[in-house]
């Protein structure tokens, strides 16, 4: 009797230290894929930022393109009348 309690409690030893050895080894695959993961995570946001960064850039560039546009409606607001002032003495010296 006392040769199968031992036989048990060393099969019992033996799938416990089976068990543990799974464990581990389930223990570092997880480790490692949480580490790839967290790597992953990283990349994403520091291009992430890069885009925002680039957005920004745009905006800035839009906007100087806007007041550019501004500017030249604005120029030719004005020079449009002096255009019609040469165009009328003109009209006035061919009379």
């Amino acid at each position: 009797m006392t040769q199968s309690v031992s036989f048990r409690i060393t099969r019992t030893a033996e799938d416990v230290a089976q068990t543990l050895n799974a464990l581990s080894q389930r223990l570092v695959k997880l480790e490692q894929r949480l580490e790839s993961l967290e790597l992953q995570l990283r990349q994403q946001q520091q291009a992430g930022t890069m885009a925002a960064e680039e957005l920004e850039r745009l905006d800035g560039v839009d906007l100087i393109l806007q007041e550019c546009q501004d500017l030249l409606r604005e120029s030719e607001a004005i020079t449009e009348p002096s255009s019609r002032d040469q165009d009328m003495a003109l009209e006035g010296l061919a009379a």
